[in-house]
């Protein structure tokens, strides 16, 4: 028994530190990308936590299974390539219409229908584009810092092969000592804790459409449906319903403090479902409550780690979020081209999307979409 919750604890913390470490940067680009001020990026880090430590416990002391609850990192990603947002009011504003949209979703069936109804590939196309773009701003600074960027690449493509969860975290532990080795760390900060600050939002529209609903369904289609697939293959019948609903209201009270919405994982969850986790399945719902443990503890000193991560130079951080993002990038260009009837409006929502244009102050995620679905139309409308 005693084994058992270690293993059980030790999951949960793998599973932690791999979600937070690797995916870290991508949070702080898009704090960056929307303005928000170093204690304001401290307190979105902070919410973000909380949200995950509180949802992810909730639902798996209720339904005695392990749900394992995260940020959106697609999320992240497409407000960090997202441009002409002005300022965190109107992102605040965008992340509050995202969690009502899903706790729409969990409370109108017919909705999380017609969000399962939009292919595929035009889902993963928009996908592809936003990763895209940050995987390119990583190749972006292998001029500026090539003896910083290009061996941790290298270490990357070997750690992937050896240690594929732990790879993001190796690149960033490495890559802080050779850029502690190059002089490139600024001082770092002194340990303290987080201090949450309110974030009133802004109603701007063009940031409602162009960031709120993009946000929405990249949370929706590219982390709680793999989201609920895991905990299927686990064979565990997850309440679709309820999670969504624990979930949007954990989103929609953090987005006051500056944070984008909280989802199901996929990769922490599969550290979390398996027999690693826990032999007998009917006891993993603890590795659950060990991650909301471990969650909490980050959001108690999150204003610490974002002080330790603004010390660290923008090109490793650049590095360490493009190595994170490749394998996704790959898979959902994979996805988004394997369909032959489908593949030029995948093809489409890409190019949109990765274009980072602004339309009518609306971002290139949406009109990546609407291109997409214009196009698929089309075609079928006159292959009929």
């Amino acid at each position: 028994m005693k084994s058992g919750l270690v293993s059980t604890a030790t999951a949960a913390l793998i599973a932690t530190v791999a979600g937070f470490g690797g995916t870290l940067p991508i949070v702080l680009a898009a704090a960056d990308a929307v303005g928000a001020t170093p204690a304001q990026a401290s307190s979105w880090v902070s919410g973000l936590a909380v949200a995950t430590a509180v949802s992810a416990l909730l639902l798996s002391l209720r339904y005695r299974m392990p749900i394992i609850t995260a940020w959106s990192t697609p999320g992240a990603a497409l407000i960090a390539s997202t441009s002409g947002v002005p300022g965190l009011r109107a992102a605040v504003g965008a992340f509050v219409l995202a969690a009502v949209l899903i706790l729409l979703t969990a409370a109108i069936r017919p909705l999380g229908r017609l969000i399962e109804r939009i292919p595929a590939s035009i889902a993963a196309a928009m996908l592809a584009g936003i990763l895209l773009r940050l995987v390119i701003a990583m190749v972006e600074h292998v001029p500026s810092a090539p003896l910083l960027v290009l061996p941790l690449v290298a270490l990357f493509l070997v750690a992937r092969n050896v240690v594929p969860t732990l790879a993001s975290l190796i690149v960033l532990v490495a890559g802080a000592l050779l850029a502690l080795g190059l002089g490139l760390v600024k001082p770092l900060p002194a340990l303290g804790l987080s201090q949450p600050e309110l974030v009133l939002p802004m109603w701007d529209i063009a940031t409602l459409v162009g960031l709120g609903v993009p946000l929405y369904l990249v949370t929706m289609a590219s982390q709680n449906l793999p989201g609920f697939a895991v905990l299927r293959a686990s064979g565990y019948q997850p309440p679709t319903q309820p999670v969504l609903a624990v979930t949007g209201a954990a989103s929609l009270a953090t987005a006051f403090m500056g944070a984008h919405t909280s989802n199901l994982a996929a990769i922490s969850a599969a550290l979390c479902t398996g027999p690693d986790a826990h032999p007998d399945p009917a006891k993993r719902w603890m590795a659950g409550v060990f991650y909301a443990l471990w969650w909490a503890l980050i959001g108690l000193f999150g204003a610490s780690l974002v002080g330790l991560f603004d010390a660290l130079p923008p090109a490793l951080l650049a590095t360490v979020a493009g190595t994170a993002l490749l394998g996704s990038m790959a898979s959902a260009m994979g996805s988004a081209l394997a369909a032959d009837q489908d593949r030029l409006a995948a093809a489409g929502t890409l190019a949109v999307t990765a274009s980072g244009i602004t339309l009518m102050g609306v971002g290139s995620a949406f009109w990546g979409l609407v291109f997409g679905l214009l196009i698929l139309g089309l075609d079928r409308l006159f292959k009929r």
